[in-house]
């Protein structure tokens, strides 16, 4: 069995272990575990979001004015608007292609250059291109989209799918992280971990850390495919696998890294042999470290047999991979905060701006838009995150102090 946070402890002077065994034995209390039933049906990237830069090209935006199919860059399309909470007014969609395309930051005047595009892209699009092909094509996209598009920012899933191990009804006992977010659900009918609503068939899932940090999901994955009609396409994906039993649920362990936090690996990240820096603003310049990424995940949610040591299954997750090439790196997150110098500095400077606002009679909407074109914005943004505030909680805070000084103070703010 192994100690957190190493993987494996010695079973005895005459003993070996076996790098890929499946039969763990408790060095202090002698419980055997076997899981040699336990079978990977799939392993891999489940969800890319691609983020880019650049200004707005000329006739893009009047693709919205039809609500009919459009044709744009060589793809037909299905137009669209999206609410706010997205951060983005517009949305192209083909689900056969697997892309969408969202529009023109809420945040950011669309003749000014900024963050304007992200492409979400489907697991069966990840899966029918090489990372490659699949960069290629995004670029691609995005140098239709905008002028002088440059890749800033990835988002990534990664699933394992298995079967062989159900979770213990004491699953979420022993499940150790720093997160204070964990939902748990039961007899559901659909499931939706983007809006934290549930909604499928019979059993449990959980999902523990926050959709714009690090987040762990765990659930059935043959319930959830059913209720969205997609049972026959990861049917045939595990079958792919030659261990794929169909009488059986399938599991998945699903690690989600937000872009904030995959830039946090890009700053804090060096090749331990070279020094040299990654560049992961690309889900190219990504692909390749997804294993120290999943390792790295699976340290931050910790499924202990008893204080101290891992569950054996933690050991077997672990221990699969998806590259074939691995760096020497030691995988970190820098968090570039508020607090290295002062929160106070921060709190004091959103105040101060937030009276000026209302000053100005300016609306909510005004307000944020001004907030969030300030140089030191992302320093405003990181200082909350860091809080515990998600975006949506920061907005709500931005609107509670708008509303505070109109109040208290009226015009003579």
């Amino acid at each position: 069995m192994a100690k957190a946070p190493n993987h494996m402890v010695s079973l005895g002077p005459d003993m070996l272990e076996a790098p890929d065994g499946r039969i763990f034995v408790d060095a202090g209390t002698c419980e055997v575990t076997d899981l040699t039933d336990f079978k990977m049906v799939h392993f891999g990237t489940d969800t890319v979001r691609q983020l880019y830069r650049g200004s707005i090209k000329p006739g893009v935006l009047d693709l919205f004015e039809s609500r009919d199919m459009v044709e744009f860059a060589g793809y037909d399309w299905m137009p669209g608007r999206t609410g706010r909470s997205s951060g983005y007014q517009f949305r192209l969609q083909n689900a056969d292609l697997g892309l969408i395309l969202l529009i023109k930051s809420f945040h950011v005047d669309q003749d000014n250059e900024g963050p304007h595009l992200k492409i979400e892209v489907s697991p069966h699009c990840i899966k029918a291109h090489t990372p490659a092909q699949l960069q290629q094509l995004l670029d691609i996209l995005a140098s239709d989209v905008l002028s002088d598009s440059v890749a800033s920012g990835t988002a990534i899933h990664i699933a394992l799918d298995f079967q062989g191990w159900e979770p213990p009804a004491d699953f979420e006992a022993r499940l150790h992280c720093r997160s204070k977010r964990v939902a748990s659900v039961q007899g559901i009918q659909s499931l939706d971990w983007d809006s934290e609503s549930a909604t499928y068939g019979r059993g449990q899932s959980w999902r523990f850390g926050a959709a714009n940090g690090l987040q762990m999901a765990l659930y059935n994955k043959s319930q959830e495919a059913k209720a969205h009609d997609k049972l026959d396409m990861w049917q045939h994906n595990w079958e792919q696998s030659g261990q794929y039993d169909p009488e059986k649920p399938v599991w998945r362990l699903e690690m989600r890294f937000h872009h904030s936090v995959v830039r946090q690996f890009s700053e804090g990240t060096v090749d331990t042999e070279t020094g040299e820096a990654f560049d992961f603003d690309s889900y190219y310049g990504l692909v390749d470290h997804r294993d120290g990424l999943w390792r790295y995940a699976l340290r931050q949610f910790k499924f202990l047999a008893r204080p101290g040591w891992f569950d054996p299954v933690w050991t077997v997750l672990s221990r699969q991979k998806l590259c074939d090439d691995e760096y020497q790196v030691d995988y970190k997150r820098y968090h570039k905060t508020a607090a290295g110098f002062s929160g106070k500095n921060v709190e004091l400077l959103l105040g101060n701006f937030i009276s000026c606002a209302a000053r100005m009679r300016l609306t909510f909407e005004q307000t944020w838009r001004a907030l969030h074109a300030l140089p030191v914005y992302d320093l405003i943004r990181d200082h909350y995150l860091n809080k515990g505030k998600s975006s949506t909680e920061i907005q709500a805070h931005v609107l509670k102090l708008l509303k505070e000084r109109v109040v208290r103070y009226g015009k003579a703010v």
